[in-house]
């Protein structure tokens, strides 16, 4: 799929985790009991700065983490994020930025590995009113058809959606579906890393989310 240059973009699909909420300090929390509950290795917290350079399989791999552990784990994080649903906060300045791009009839829609009730609850009744869709719950490696899933139920073709997120699996998935990504700068993955996959976009703050109802298309996506 190539984009056509100067196009703008009529859809935006939002991760959720390191988007749009800055549920990381509450991972960090929770994530050594998790460890613990499903037998891989615990992390130090001093080390966490140093890990955020990781890929997801490198984390997985660094932890001991086999891959049919991952759902039960992925699970216990959102039960865990459920019962602590209030210690969980969207970043500065994205509520703001959403009701802009509603105002400015961008289609928002969330593509999340976590549960629907866990970002309803995060968004709370009138933010949650703004996304058209939610596709959700699904493995953090399953994205790409839930992104295809978006576009077909908004008669969106891929060259005039926009995927945002905060780590490389986010851009593999986007591209996947010949979507463009944006890499935002405050999320799990650093900006050098995300940098390293050639976002089509990037976003500096939360507040500067609202631009997406101006960008324009710039490069082709690689389906």
């Amino acid at each position: 799929m190539c984009i056509i240059p100067g196009m703008r973009y009529r859809l935006a699909i939002f991760d959720f985790d390191g988007t749009l909420a800055d549920s990381f300090p509450f991972l960090l929390s929770v994530f050594n009991r998790i460890a613990d509950e499903h037998g891989f290795r615990r992390i130090d917290p001093a080390h966490v700065e140093r890990l955020r350079y990781f890929g997801t399989r490198e984390m997985m791999r660094h932890v001991g983490m086999p891959a049919w552990k991952l759902p039960l784990a992925a699970a216990s994080f959102k039960t865990l994020m459920r019962e602590n649903a209030g210690q969980v906060r969207l970043f500065p300045q994205v509520d703001h930025a959403l009701r802009e791009l509603a105002r400015d009839r961008v289609d928002l829609t969330i593509v999340s590995s976590n549960a629907e009730d866990n970002v309803r609850q995060v968004l709370g009744p009138e933010l949650s009113s703004l996304i058209s869709q939610y596709e959700c719950g699904m493995s953090i490696f399953g994205k790409t058809a839930r992104i295809r899933k978006v576009l077909k139920r908004a008669a969106v073709t891929p060259d005039a959606a926009l995927y945002i997120g905060d780590q490389a699996l986010d851009a593999e998935a986007a591209r996947r579906a010949g979507v463009a990504f944006a890499a935002v700068h405050w999320g799990y993955a650093p900006i050098e890393v995300l940098r390293k996959v050639e976002p089509e976009h990037e976003f500096d703050v939360p507040a500067a989310l609202a631009a997406i109802a101006t960008l324009r298309a710039k490069r082709a996506a690689q389906p």
